[in-house]
C-alpha cells in the first residue's frame, strides 16, 4: 500500500516529543500524515488520548495507518480494543514502555496498565532497542508476540527518540516503508 493511500496518524508518547524527533521528520516528509495532538502531554489520562486518537480515526478519509511511539503504543493498543478498528489497516509501534517497571519513575502512566494480551485487529510491526531504559528487549518481544506484530530489534539504540541520537531514524524510515509495501 502506497502512504499516499493512507491517512498515517502519528502518536507520540507521554511529553509529545519535540522538532528533532524521528516522527516529527517522518510528518513532514510524508504527505498524508498527521500528529494527533493530545490537550496533556506530561499528564496522560488515558480515557482523553483514547477518545484523541478514536476522534481522528472516525474523521481520517482513507484508510488509517497508526505510527506510535512510547506511551503513544500503549494508547494505539488500547485504541484498538476499544473500537470498531477497521478503519485502521495497520500500526507501526517504536519503543513501547513496560509500564509496570518503570512506574517508580513515570507514576502518572499507571492507568495506561494493563494494556490487552489479544492479537491487535491489524497487521503490526514492534520495533524495539537492546538498551532502552523504559523496556527490556524480552519484553518487547513477549509484547510484540501478544499483539501478534512482527518484531524488530532495532539494536542498541536507546529509547528511539532524539535524545538516543536517532533524529531522522533513516533505518526506521526504511522498516516503515518495508511495512506499508505489504500492507
Amino acid at each position: 500500500m502506497k502512504t499516499s493511500q493512507t491517512d498515517i496518524l502519528i502518536l507520540p508518547g507521554m511529553g509529545g516529543g519535540g522538532p528533532d524527533y524521528w516522527y516529527e521528520r517522518w510528518g513532514k516528509k510524508l504527505s498524508t500524515a498527521r500528529r494527533v495532538e493530545q490537550e496533556n502531554w506530561d499528564q496522560p489520562i488515558l480515557k482523553d488520548w483514547c477518545e484523541t486518537v478514536i476522534e481522528a480515526v472516525a474523521t481520517a478519509k482513507q484508510p488509517v495507518v497508526l505510527i506510535g511511539h512510547s506511551l503513544g503504543v500503549v494508547t494505539a493498543v488500547h485504541v484498538a480494543n476499544k473500537m470498531n478498528a477497521e478503519k485502521i489497516v495497520g500500526a507501526y509501534l517504536v519503543a513501547p514502555p513496560d509500564i509496570p517497571n518503570v512506574l517508580d519513575e513515570l507514576p502518572e502512566i499507571a492507568e495506561f496498565h494493563p494494556t490487552s494480551n489479544d492479537p491487535l485487529p491489524f497487521p503490526s510491526v514492534l520495533v524495539a532497542s537492546t538498551d532502552d531504559p523504559y523496556c527490556d528487549i524480552q519484553r518487547a518481544e513477549d509484547l510484540a508476540y501478544t499483539w501478534g506484530s512482527k518484531f524488530e530489534n532495532a539494536g542498541a539504540s536507546g529509547h528511539i527518540n532524539a535524545e538516543s541520537g536517532q533524529g531522522p531514524w533513516p533505518e526506521g524510515l526504511l522498516s516503515f516503508a518495508q511495512f506499508m509495501a505489504r500492507l
